[in-house]
């Protein structure tokens, strides 16, 4: 796996948990900037998952396979399920929704590093 890439995700996710939970604690909805912010961690979560595969196309294996494929796909929707109960959600619960959903993101790419090592 990058590490960069994993870095870069982990920093994109916490700055969009905290725009969203600054926002929550203000009593505001989920606004353009935690969507915007939400789609490119949603890119960058889409790379990492192209990136895993081709290293797995390329013959490297994680120990547990079915384990890291299932983190694997649940990172790659997270974002996009996040994205989806904050638009549904049109209070200060939605930004809190965003936030928690972001918080998440950092736990499942730590674990598919410790998977992949």
């Amino acid at each position: 796996m990058i590490g960069a890439l994993n870095l870069a995700i982990i920093i994109a996710s916490l700055l969009v948990a905290a725009w969203a939970g600054f926002a929550g604690f203000r009593d505001r909805a989920p606004d353009p900037v935690q969507f915007a912010g939400l789609g490119v961690l949603q890119v960058m979560v889409l790379a990492m998952g192209v990136v895993s595969l081709v290293a797995l196309l390329g013959g490297e294996r994680p120990a547990e396979l079915e384990t890291f494929a299932g983190y694997v796909v649940t990172t790659v929707c997270w974002p996009a399920v996040a994205f989806v109960l904050g638009r549904m959600e049109p209070t200060k619960w939605g930004s809190v929704t965003v936030a928690v959903g972001c918080l998440v993101i950092p736990v499942l790419v730590l674990r598919l590093e410790q998977i992949w090592g």
